[in-house]
């Protein structure tokens, strides 16, 4: 089994986790960076490459140009003891030794079931635009963007520039918190001039708007949107539909960091409850690619014992963290929005548990147990964000290993073998 080590391992390849692994290796210290993806960017840089323009080359070139060890396509199974993980990789099983860890683990999107829901062409806003990016050919279909926050514009406009026809921007908030939020924005220039960007597709936004459900035999045909208190049937092509962010505390947890209302807890310095574990970006709360730069580079160079570097970061994370906390207060969901699944309506798709299956449950470990709603794929990553917003439901403890794995990636020593060939 091949075995490596460094001063400092990095978890995830986006922004978060770029801005740290550069911030690490320019301090001098033997940096890996193991990301999931075919190539570092994450979600919100997905395609570029350090020949892109924006911030996103910039900072592509910057890792480039550093001797970070990339290891894509690899994920973390195990955590057997400190400071040691389990990587599955594309050549096999490996241990990875760090002295310390920064968690950049991202964030995933938040799905409510409806009815119609798991019919194709309905996607998650941010998983329809990376297929676009992908290459997904769009143009001229008809499309509803629905859901909630300021993604919902962002997606449109992507989609709208590769062609779509955007029927709809289905807001869940009201108008008076859109235009609460629209005030507050001269206190942030740099998201003012953003929502700029977005004009020529805010004129097609609906406040109070939500879908109640998708109709197609076979795939999708219409959604049926509430607004305002009445029900419009529209015919489309796609919906995109997306109710926010979810922090992917699955690792930290794993490695024993506090997760309190799915985010992790950090200090000052970023660093958790766990010694020498970091988190950065949307783990510790949802900020989107500003925070998590900030607060890469800031994990960086505490990790690197830079806290002098770290402190000068600090008021910038404070006002981008007053932007993120802003979009919170003025886009949080709706209670309708509860109701909107019926009894058959699948919650889990992995292994297609339907709400009235999980309805006499008290918790989410009773769920797992009694229906196995959670225990597919994807190992409740979807349908267990939607049944703590439906039902109230604390996450379980995570349990190695912590995603669908092979056999040979479990079949591994008790005891971790000795370090004998390293990275650096």
């Amino acid at each position: 089994m091949r075995r490596l080590s460094c001063a400092v391992a990095v978890f995830g390849g986006g922004p978060a986790g770029i801005a740290a692994a550069v911030t690490t290796a320019r301090a001098g210290l033997a940096t890996v960076l193991v990301d999931e993806g075919l190539a570092p960017g994450g979600q919100i840089w997905r395609g570029a490459s350090p020949r892109s323009g924006g911030s996103a080359g910039r900072w592509l070139r910057a890792l480039a140009s550093t001797p970070v060890e990339v290891l894509s396509t690899t994920r973390v199974v195990a955590h057997p003891e400190p400071g040691v993980v389990v990587l599955e990789t594309a050549s096999g099983p490996a241990y990875l030794h760090y002295r310390r860890a920064i968690v950049c683990s991202g964030a995933r999107e938040l799905f409510l079931p409806f009815p119609g829901w798991t019919l194709p062409g309905v996607s998650g806003a941010g998983g329809l635009q990376a297929l676009v990016k992908g290459g997904l050919p769009i143009s001229g279909k008809r499309v509803v963007v629905a859901g909630s926050g300021p993604l919902l514009l962002a997606v449109a406009r992507t989609l709208r520039r590769a062609g779509a026809r955007i029927i709809t921007v289905a807001e869940q908030t009201d108008a008076t918190h859109l235009r609460s939020f629209a005030a507050g924005l001269w206190r942030h220039p740099g998201k003012a001039l953003q929502a700029l960007l977005f004009a020529r597709t805010a004129w097609r936004l609906r406040s109070s708007s939500w879908v109640m459900r998708a109709n197609g035999r076979h795939a999708l045909e219409s959604v049926v949107i509430r607004q305002q208190g009445h029900d419009v049937t529209v015919p489309c092509d796609y919906l995109a539909c997306g109710f926010g962010l979810v922090p992917n505390t699955e690792l930290p947890a794993l490695l024993g960091c506090r997760v309190i209302r799915d985010r992790v807890t950090v200090d000052d310095w970023l660093l958790t409850s766990q010694t020498d574990v970091f988190c950065a970006g949307e783990v510790v709360g949802i900020g989107g690619v500003d925070a998590a730069l900030i607060e890469g580079g800031m994990a960086g160079h505490a990790a690197a014992d830079q806290r002098s570097e770290a402190a000068h970061l600090r008021p910038q994370r404070q006002a981008i963290r007053t932007f993120a906390d802003l979009v919170t207060r003025h886009f949080a969901l709706r209670d309708d929005l509860k109701a909107l699944a019926d009894p058959q309506t699948v919650l889990c798709r992995c292994e297609d548990i339907t709400v009235s299956a999980v309805a006499a449950c008290h918790s989410w470990g009773e769920a797992r147990l009694l229906t196995r709603c959670g225990m597919g794929a994807c190992q409740g990553r979807i349908c267990g964000a939607a049944a703590r917003f439906l039902h109230g439901w604390s996450a379980t403890n995570p349990r190695p290993p912590c995603v669908s794995t092979s056999l040979r990636h479990l079949l591994l020593p008790t005891t971790t073998p000795p370090l004998q060939d390293t990275l650096r």
